[in-house]
């Protein structure tokens, strides 16, 4: 009886054990889907617009943009305890004011492909939460129309960093906040008309805020090698 009482406990145990395994991130895969706004200094392009022959002396011209709409995907791969690897599809716009031409709407979407390093804190959440700062590169198409004016896209290299936090409520699923500083330029399509030609470039990157829903795939059990019978 007391062979069976001690083999009770000592499985008992084991199982407790097995149940406390420290939460890892080395393997874990993940999917995020987030949604926010975007708000963009531009300076330059305006004081270059209104510097312009026929805008020059205006009283109190428009320099503002309400920002836009923010949208991203990410698909990422844990290959370290503390390296993530990851690609972002992503879209955003938004409008800028102009006082005597018509309003001029700007749209950057493309692909970025970068790195995060993060670690994983044991506190808030059932399963920790997840601090990061990453940088991301990638092709990025900056599209611009103004109506009665024309259109203009260019292909671009943007440049990301990003800082947030992954807070894990299950083992696979998390609410993901993001800020994203990017850079980037665009061609206006007032550049397309010669009395234009001067105008300077716009900025396709600014202040990108996100928060969005993670999905978390567990990482693969370790395979011991076998040889073939």
């Amino acid at each position: 009886m007391r062979r069976f009482a001690l083999l009770t406990a000592l499985l008992a145990t084991a199982s407790a054990s097995a149940q406390e395994e420290p939460m890892q991130l080395d393997g874990v895969g993940r999917i995020s889907v987030q949604a926010g706004w975007r708000l963009t200094s531009n300076d330059t392009f305006y004081d270059s617009f209104y510097a312009l022959p026929d805008y020059r002396g205006l009283e109190n011209p428009a320099r503002s943009s309400p920002g836009g709409p923010f949208l991203a995907g990410s698909f990422a791969y844990a290959a370290s305890e503390f390296i993530e690897l990851g690609i972002d599809l992503f879209a955003t716009g938004e409008q800028l004011r102009l006082t005597g031409a018509p309003t001029l709407t700007n749209v950057t979407y493309g692909a970025l492909v970068g790195v995060r390093f993060q670690t994983l804190l044991d506190f808030l959440t059932p399963e920790g939460v997840v601090p990061f700062i990453g940088i991301q590169s990638g092709p990025t198409l900056a599209y611009s129309l103004a109506e009665g004016v024309g259109r203009r896209e260019v292909l671009t290299q943007a440049w990301v960093g990003s800082v947030g936090a992954t807070f894990r409520f299950s083992s696979h699923w998390g609410l993901t906040a993001e800020y994203r500083l990017a850079f980037a330029r665009g061609q206006s399509a007032f550049n397309t008309q010669a009395a234009f030609k001067d105008l300077a470039s716009y900025n396709a990157g600014g202040n990108w805020f996100a928060l969005g829903v993670t999905y978390l795939f567990s990482p693969e059990p370790d395979r011991p090698f076998s040889s073939p019978p």
